[in-house]
């Protein structure tokens, strides 16, 4: 793990390839950052170098499918996991941010993304909003109008390769933005020591 750069950690869950293709176009956007390294990984296949990724991280993305009104079950077990780091707040004062993609244009997203805010407070973490207005057209960036994070739409039967270009652009506009962050928040930490 470098010592020099910005590290952002993209924490996520994919049930059929959705959030993954989101969350490649996250892990790009903040990657274009200069100075920036971005690790895509999955929590429900993580190991000790995954949690040393992201016990080292200056940023970490939350990703989910919303099932059911919030994040998946495999991303629930993942914040469980947490508890112990949680009780140490060995998180503490990283930045956060979160996307998530549902077959519906509404599909309760924004309960996922509100559930990443509070797993993030929990831990005393800085949450990152997506700055972005609504958009008016399918190929708007925040075509869906989410403040609290990137949100996707893919409708049932559509694979991942058919995702709106705009919701990946979105995505990979909230992994700048939270990087951009990371880079923001170190300076003011090196300036104060």
């Amino acid at each position: 793990m470098p010592d020099t750069a910005v590290s952002v950690v993209i924490a996520y869950h994919s049930g059929h390839g959705h959030t993954t293709k989101l969350a490649e176009a996250v892990k790009e956007g903040a990657a274009g950052v200069s100075g920036t390294d971005a690790v895509l990984i999955s929590v429900d296949e993580l190991g000790n170098d995954d949690w040393a990724w992201l016990d080292a991280a200056d940023a970490i993305i939350f990703g989910s499918p919303t099932y059911m009104g919030t994040a998946s079950p495999a991303f629930h077990t993942f914040a469980h996991d947490t508890a112990g780091r949680w009780y140490q707040q060995a998180w503490r004062n990283k930045v956060a941010a979160g996307f998530t993609v549902s077959s519906g244009k509404s599909g309760d997203k924004l309960h996922t993304l509100q559930y990443f805010t509070v797993l993030a407070a929990q831990h005393g973490m800085h949450w990152i909003n997506l700055d972005l207005l609504p958009g008016q057209q399918d190929s708007d960036l925040n075509r869906l109008g989410g403040r609290l994070g990137a949100m996707a739409q893919s409708p049932g039967g559509q694979g991942p390769d058919e995702m709106q270009k705009s919701d990946l652009l979105t995505g990979s506009h909230l992994g700048q933005r939270v990087a951009e962050h990371a880079h923001l928040l170190r300076r003011a930490r090196q300036a104060a020591a």
